[in-house]
């Protein structure tokens, strides 16, 4: 709907500060809301630059500021780039940060949202999989997708012992990597085995389009935002079909109407079905689901580990679990 797109501009434009990480407040207390409102809008403001499971160095894009999260979101040290880095490599050598090795899944959000949003989902791989899986968040209204796709490559140069790299994106997240992708050392594409994207704008987006028309609304996006609102047809050309095997799910209601009456043909309320599509997908999937919903969808759910772990869409009778018993 044209309402989440206009939030999340709005969004960037409220971020002039960069708001740092809060303790997290006793649940149900007057201060939850709040701490939950401003650790959303601190998810927006950082990109991570290095992941050891959830433990993070983050950097606020355009400027010289750094940190270093725990796995509670706290900030454990924060300062230069130098002393940041320095500090995360003391913590791992003591082995406070454990090491990431064998097979990990790297899992991206999407457009105006922040690692929370796709806890449903990397809550159920992590139980499902016999993989790593890290979540990645960057600040889609601070930079560009090209910055964006950037630091997702120092991301992955960090990870050297990670032996075999697999994706899931939602929205967005889908052509950050793609970006990525792009511009990538063979040796670290030569690792990527599969990629699900749920929910991608791979033909760019109509939604988008629209508010290109607006023109407060054009002139309110910022970052990756305004790449899709303002430059998509440059940004297009710098997307890499990913040279491994991959699988797209979209949302839609499976007719000519969606969930939109804004956009023409299937949709999810936000991304239609027909720009979701890329050629040389191996597996295709239409699921009854909209796009802010997908991240907790059981199908969307179920899809995605049948497909990290066969290359297709089609799920087992009874999901197995990674030591091989059926799930009760």
């Amino acid at each position: 709907m044209v309402r989440v797109f206009v939030a999340a501009c709005l969004i960037a434009v409220a971020l002039a500060s960069r708001p740092q990480a809060a303790e997290p407040a006793p649940p149900g207390s007057d201060t939850a809301w709040l701490t939950k409102l401003t650790l959303a809008a601190d998810g927006l403001a950082w990109s991570d630059e290095l992941v050891r499971h959830d433990w993070r160095l983050q950097r606020s894009p355009g400027t010289d500021d750094w940190r270093i999260l725990d796995p509670h979101e706290t900030c454990v040290h924060a300062g230069s780039e130098e002393a940041c880095r320095d500090e995360f490599a003391r913590l791992e050598t003591a082995g406070t940060i454990p090491c990431v090795s064998g097979e990990a899944v790297l899992v991206l959000h999407g457009l105006g949202e922040n690692r929370a949003s796709m806890r449903p989902l990397v809550k159920h791989l992590r139980t499902r999989l016999d993989a790593t899986v890290l979540t990645v968040g960057y600040a889609s209204p601070r930079t560009g997708i090209d910055g964006h796709g950037a630091s997702l490559g120092r991301v992955v140069a960090g990870l050297p012992q990670a032996t075999r790299l697999s994706f899931v994106g939602h929205s967005l997240g889908n052509i950050v990597v793609r970006r990525w992708m792009h511009q990538a050392p063979a040796a670290d594409l030569a690792r990527v085995h599969r990629m699900v994207m749920l929910g991608a704008p791979n033909q760019g987006s109509d939604l988008a389009r629209m508010t290109a028309n607006v023109w407060l609304l054009s002139k309110l996006a910022h970052g990756a935002a305004k790449d899709l609102v303002l430059h998509w047809p440059e940004i297009s050309k710098s997307l890499a079909v990913p040279p491994c095997e991959f699988g797209i799910v979209a949302g839609g209601k499976g007719d000519d109407r969606g969930y939109s009456s804004l956009l023409a043909g299937d949709d999810d309320a936000v991304v239609r079905v027909a720009e979701t599509k890329l050629d040389g997908a191996c597996d295709f999937l239409l699921l009854p689901v909209s796009h802010a919903a997908m991240m907790k969808n059981d199908d969307v759910q179920r899809a995605t580990v049948s497909f990290l772990r066969t290359g297709r869409f089609e799920a087992p009778a009874a999901e197995a679990a990674p030591d091989g018993s059926a799930d009760e």
